[in-house]
């Protein structure tokens, strides 16, 4: 066992879940779509009760996992700016450049019914709807944390700027991104406790 190390993390995942400069609300709703990009049962049920205590609407939560659908996504594609740079031999020692992004109009020339198709539901994802424009960033940037897509991060923080976030409700959506993505990690620990018990 480490209890400290646990202890330590409890105290970090009430700070970076509890109300700031984001509601308490906002955030479970960020955990809920972080949730879904982590891809672990038991941090989906918790924050989705968590927000729903919080008077969460189901369209309200049923948003935010579209907002993370649009982002894991958005993250496949816009990495596979990458996959054309290898295909094409470009001879770079850098992986990450906001110009090669510039690359990813190809892929309407590659599979354009799909790409369209892509490009139309993201809109739609992030379209105002029960949720705002500036709360849909804000979720955006945490999911993008959690994918590691530094080409989405760069669009929706600038997306959630012009949208008059602060830098500090950016912040915040980090933090929750950073707590959910451990809490996943620690969340799927009962399994390991489980494996290691049931071995001879």
């Amino acid at each position: 066992m480490s209890p400290d190390a646990f202890n330590a993390f409890v105290t970090f995942d009430k700070k970076a879940l509890g109300a700031g400069k984001l509601s308490s609300k906002l955030k479970e709703l960020i955990a809920i779509a972080v949730a879904h990009t982590t891809g672990c049962p038991y941090c989906i049920e918790l924050h989705v009760k968590q927000a729903k205590n919080k008077e969460t609407s189901k369209e309200e939560m049923a948003e935010a996992v579209m907002v993370a659908t649009a982002l894991k996504a958005g993250s496949a594609l816009a990495h596979g700016v990458n996959a054309l740079n290898a295909y094409d031999k470009v001879e770079d020692e850098e992986l990450y450049r906001a110009a090669y992004f510039n690359r990813l109009k190809e892929f309407s020339q590659l599979n354009g019914d799909t790409f369209q198709a892509f490009i139309a539901f993201d809109q739609q994802a992030m379209k105002e709807g029960e949720l705002s424009v500036k709360e849909k960033e804000l979720i955006a940037i945490a999911v993008a944390h959690t994918t590691g897509c530094p080409y989405c991060i760069d669009i929706h923080t600038k997306g959630a700027k012009k949208a008059k976030a602060t830098k500090e409700e950016v912040a915040e959506s980090i933090m929750v991104a950073t707590a959910l993505k451990a809490g996943s990690a620690l969340a799927h620990g009962v399994n390991a406790l489980i494996a290691f018990d049931e071995s001879i």
